[in-house]
């Protein structure tokens, strides 16, 4: 056998192993498998080697070496671990790196977000485009823009590239210099920015203002190591406010002690905050350990992708009658990844708990016999179910019903925003994004008082027309989402002259959902009353 294919063997069976068993030998807190469970597992890995074997020696292709890690690492072990459940996943070294730098929430590099954009006249028909540069960046103090071309880095042309390998040149060591090219729409030749690396975070509260006089709004994004620390200078800038509407939309969620730590911002002290219970650890039970004396009310807004820690704030909040939660059924995550080192640059996230929140619901929704796409895809509303009978019923502090079994269900629906398919056509050939390109080519800037004006739309309407090929459209289409595409225009400008932050913040101040959320503000007060009246007459037990 050739020394790759062993070595191939040898990486295949040491990794397998190891997934095999990890549940049953961590830390040594399960009992030892039995003789028959560990010839058992022998007789499983030499199934492995000997099919690998096989498909060594007779397969049409040659098994290269990049072939063999792709057998491995995207199909043997993904495709074991995923008849566990859908959430158990290995990291190769590529994708444990950016698992280590997601949690972190920094890097070091340039700080710009790009993608690859359709390019007809150019080397694999892309072309690599800055989406934005985060704000007080190297590439944003330097004036890269929106739109500019990343045309070449320290001289080597990205032609045929994709993004990521476009990001992974830009990154590097701190203090060292990398030279970027770019093309400008409006630049007679292309423009050059010699960029000093530096420490790049990403904000998880990306937006917090005051969206009405007294009505504080925070958008948080994820739950990584300084999500509760942005939470709480946010909660410091707002200040004495009468009102506080969290918008957890899209949040996948993230580190569990973060979640925790958000939600004893908002709870008394010594309140549950999340249960987790599994097989080869204790159950824990996690409670606010500070506490919070703030009275005012709070409006969670959520949807469908709103899952795991996310969920367990939510959770946290709806089971103390903390605050009305609205919006959509969260994606119900309940399923807690702890991740073990295998080498120095691979790891395994296992499932070993499950969540439960402070009234005893469990998060995690239904996956047997559900396939990997219908689990994370196929959850529309003709898929929940309609007879509640079944669901495992609980109650909140203040004795309302609640249900279990699926992610956490709202208090107040609000549906979401569905796009016609002029919108869709428009966010397809990246209409805004370009306009806002023209726009600056043709006028230079804008200033905050800006306004899309009738003349500024008609701009708009004429470089629909001329593009190649024109985006068609009537004046029907037009005016059934005027306000959507006024919003839009204004929040790719002021992305462009005023960096990110401020492009979401148009967003967010036109978003009909967020405005729904605002509405619900008394009716979280009375939710506070009614829990104030019924501990006064039925107080806990001590």
């Amino acid at each position: 056998m050739a020394p790759r294919t062993r070595r191939a063997l040898f990486s295949a069976t040491v990794f397998l192993a190891s997934c095999a068993v990890a549940g049953s030998f961590i830390n040594q807190r399960v009992s030892a498998q039995s003789a028959s469970d560990e010839s058992t597992l022998r007789d499983s890995l030499h199934d492995f080697t000997n099919v690998y074997a096989l498909v060594e020696q007779n397969y049409a292709d040659k098994m290269t070496t990049d072939k063999t890690d792709k057998a491995i690492y995207d199909g043997a072990i993904p495709g074991m671990l995923h008849v566990l459940d859908p959430h158990s996943s290995f990291y190769d070294p590529k994708a444990y790196a950016q698992m280590r730098e997601d949690q972190h929430g920094r890097y070091y590099g340039v700080g710009m977000t790009i993608q690859p954009q359709p390019d007809p006249t150019a080397k694999g028909g892309t072309k690599i485009v800055v989406l934005y540069p985060f704000e007080g960046t190297p590439a944003y103090k330097a004036g890269v823009r929106p739109g500019d071309v990343v045309l070449s880095v320290d001289g080597k042309t990205t032609e045929g590239m994709d993004s990521a390998g476009v990001a992974t040149m830009l990154k590097g060591p701190r203090n060292t210099h990398v030279v970027v090219t770019m093309g400008r729409e409006g630049s007679a030749k292309p423009l050059e920015f010699d960029l000093v690396r530096d420490e790049v975070s990403r904000p998880s509260v990306d937006l917090a203002f005051m969206i009405k006089p007294g009505i504080g709004y925070m958008h948080v994004t994820n739950f990584m190591e300084t999500t509760s620390r942005e939470v709480g200078d946010a909660l410091d800038k707002f200040g004495d406010i009468n009102g506080l509407v969290i918008d957890l939309r899209g949040n996948p969620g993230g580190l569990l002690n973060e979640a925790v730590n958000m939600s004893d911002k908002f709870l008394q002290k010594g309140q549950i905050v999340v249960s987790q219970r599994g097989r080869a650890f204790p159950d824990q039970v996690y409670r606010a350990s500070h506490g919070s004396d703030t009275k005012y009310p709070i409006v969670v807004l959520v949807n469908r992708n709103t899952a795991s820690a996310a969920e367990i704030v939510s959770g946290a909040l709806q089971d103390h009658d903390r605050a009305l939660i609205v919006g959509e059924t969260t994606f119900g995550k309940g399923l807690v990844q702890t991740v073990f080192q295998i080498t120095e640059n691979t790891g395994l996230a296992l499932t070993t708990y499950h969540y439960y929140t402070p009234s005893g619901r469990l998060i995690q929704r239904n996956y047997n016999n559900v396939s990997l796409y219908d689990y994370y895809y196929v959850r529309d509303s003709s898929t929940q179910p309609k007879d509640k009978s079944n669901l495992e019923v609980k109650l909140t502090d203040s004795g309302r019903t609640v249900y279990g079994g699926g992610g956490i269900t709202p208090d107040e629906k609000i549906d979401n925003v569905k796009s016609n398919r002029f919108q869709e056509t428009l966010l397809s050939r990246y209409a805004f994004f370009n306009f806002s390109k023209h726009y600056f080519a043709q006028h230079g800037s804008v200033n905050k008082d800006f306004v899309v004006d009738d003349a500024v739309l008609q701009e708009f309407k004429n470089f629909l027309k001329a593009q190649s090929p024109a985006i068609e459209y009537t004046d029907q289409d037009i005016a059934g989402v005027q306000d959507w595409v006024k919003e839009s225009i204004k929040s790719d400008l002021f992305t462009s002259q005023f960096g990110q932050l401020d492009g979401l913040k148009v967003r967010a101040e036109w978003d009909p959902q967020i405005a729904k959320a605002v509405t619900f503000i008394p009716e979280a007060q009375t939710l506070q009353d009614h829990l104030k009246l019924a501990l006064k007459n039925n107080p806990p037990a001590h």
